[in-house]
């Protein structure tokens, strides 16, 4: 079955030179009505591989009706998932129109007019469809078409009682797409309820298709701070000489690194849950057009989920129930996801500031690069030894663990079910070059920055860290369309919150922002990654400073001679 012209078109405009090996096997088994079991590492194009089958069965029927539901579990997938169609339906916009039922804040009643429009396809989380279909607002009985997208994460968050609801609404001939990267034995089951004779793929690439290396180094709380501010201010190759993320486990610490990281002149951009989902999706937007280098993103809700999936690494057996009791007791933002579904471009590296509570999140988080063929990527995951915690994080971990009722491991105990993890697939994992390797530091270079990290880790105290996030804050009700009425009428309150200025400012020390000569070091130095030694290039911005260095020695050299360093005096 050839596509219709209007979609070749769009899939030209938008730069697919050739279909990826997703797309490619699901799209003509699609095409010929078949259920899809599909998994494939992230990156690998699996959003085009059920969208472009969806959108030319619309185009072949062109009736006014729903007639695809696609489910994601984040509000930010949702997003990319109906930007992604709107793309490709740029030659047929009056055809085939998209609605985001997770868009932003709206409230369910407020997007009855818009389903009473019946636009063809429904992307959305469970949580909000089976809303809808409770208050009879959706009508799906001419649906032809149900994607579950990132199906393991879907179940993982909790949604496996909105999906069973949705089910019951559904007509009794559609067909499915199941996709995700990984296939977890919840998924086999959802495959039964929704799938009917799946074409399973599970695609693996070859060793020159996966070209991510994966370190990792053994380092003291504080010695993460030092470690990443040489890294990203002498732009070390590969971390910090391109565009990376840096995941941390809290809203504190993201704000505390970002802070920590602007004394030294280092932008960067944070992505976490406090955020409302349109200011998340833009700051995305503006790291994937290279505004920011560096994005500090955390996965809070991500990892605390993954825990009850993990338990079988350290080889735990838990009943049904104990782990719907588990899932209950999380109780967080469950609409989102950083390590999960977004799609962040052209990422070279991944650090892990903090290490992931999970194996599986870890997967997950160096998943962000080295996607698509041909792209090389990195990852480093700072891990801090037991013994070398300080007493306040050993309490919250103990506080954690009690309050979630989920044991919440160290650093080591993720290190070493990540290896054991591996080491179940030893063969195919050495083939790819998947294997987790120890990374160490020449320190000697290293210590010529600890004087000035520690005096930027002072000025970075709780309450800097508060008001910064009671500023954020302030910028996100100042920006926000629903209060923009309110303040035209109460200009009082907008000038309240500009003119509220923070009790303790970061205190701002502009000789931090430069490395003097002898603070840098000398040729290359040598680490060792593995069982091989290598050497590490720093790529300092010369240019910029030597055209710095040329206007200075400009303006010195019109300054009048001074008198008296020419005046010598004889008796």
């Amino acid at each position: 079955m050839e596509l219709d012209p209007r979609l070749l078109r769009a899939v030209a405009k938008l730069g697919y030179k050739s279909p990826t090996i997703v797309q490619e096997t699901a799209i003509p088994l699609a095409l010929q009505g078949k259920d899809i079991l599909a998994r494939a590492k992230t990156g690998s194009g699996k959003t085009a591989a059920y969208c472009i089958p969806i959108i030319q069965k619309i185009l072949s029927k062109s009736t006014q009706s729903t007639q695809a539901l696609i489910l994601v579990p984040t509000r930010e997938l949702a997003q990319q998932v109906s930007q992604n169609i709107k793309e490709l339906c740029m030659y047929c916009t009056a055809l085939v129109k998209v609605l985001n039922l997770s868009i932003g804040d709206t409230s369910a009643k407020d997007q009855i007019p818009l389903l009473e429009e019946k636009p063809q396809i429904l992307v959305s989380t469970p949580a909000r469809i089976s809303e809808h279909l409770l208050g009879n607002g959706v009508d799906l009985s001419d649906l032809d078409s149900l994607v579950i997208d990132e199906a393991d994460l879907i179940l993982s968050y909790g949604y496996d009682e909105d999906v069973e609801k949705i089910l019951t609404h559904l007509p009794q001939i559609y067909q499915s797409y199941l996709m995700s990267a990984t296939l977890s034995p919840d998924v086999e089951k959802l495959k039964k309820l929704v799938l009917k004779n799946p074409a399973i793929l599970k695609l693996e690439e070859s060793a020159e298709d996966d070209l991510l290396t994966q370190y990792y180094t053994t380092c003291a709380d504080e010695e993460k701070y030092l470690l990443t501010l040489f890294m990203l201010k002498l732009k070390v190759h590969p971390f910090g000489s391109s565009k990376s993320i840096i995941f941390v486990n809290s809203i504190e610490k993201c704000y505390k690194l970002r802070l920590f990281l602007e004394q030294f002149g280092i932008k960067s951009c944070t992505l976490n849950s406090e955020l409302p989902v349109k200011s998340r999706f833009h700051i995305v937007q503006e790291f994937n057009r290279g505004i920011y280098d560096f994005i500090i993103a955390t996965d809070e809700s991500g990892d605390l989920k993954s825990l009850v999936l993990d338990s079988d690494d350290e080889g735990e057996q838990e009943t049904v129930e104990e782990e719907k009791k588990k899932k209950k007791k999380i109780k967080q933002d469950e609409d989102y996801g950083v390590s999960r579904g977004i799609d962040f471009k052209n990422v070279s590296a991944v650090i892990n500031f903090d290490m992931p509570l999970s194996s599986r999140q870890y997967q997950h988080r160096v998943g962000r690069t080295a996607r698509g063929v041909g792209n090389r990527g990195y990852s480093l995951s700072f891990v801090v030894p037991e013994d070398e915690e300080k007493i306040v994080y050993k309490k919250k971990r103990a506080k954690i663990s009690a309050s979630k009722a989920i044991k919440v491991p160290s650093d080591e105990q993720i290190l070493a079910r990540i290896l054991k993890k591996q080491e179940g697939r030893c063969i195919l994992t050495v083939a790819l070059g998947r294997e987790l390797l120890p990374f160490s530091f020449d320190m000697t270079p290293v210590e010529r920055f600890r004087y000035r990290c520690q005096d930027a880790l002072r000025a970075v105290s709780n309450t800097v860290v508060k008001e910064a996030r009671l500023k954020e804050i302030r910028n996100e009700i100042i920006n926000s369309e629903k209060l923009k009425t309110h303040f035209e009428d109460n200009p009082a309150d907008l000038q309240a919150l500009r003119h509220d200025k923070s009790i303790h400012p970061t205190r701002i020390q502009s000789h931090m922002r430069h490395v003097p000569d002898y603070m840098l070091p000398k040729g290359k130095v040598t680490v060792s990654s593995g069982n091989s030694s290598g050497y590490v290039p720093f790529k300092i911005e010369k240019k910029r400073r030597g055209k710095k260095f040329k206007k200075v020695e400009g303006a010195s050299a019109k300054r009048k001679k001074d008198p008296l360093k020419s005046f010598s005096y004889t008796k």
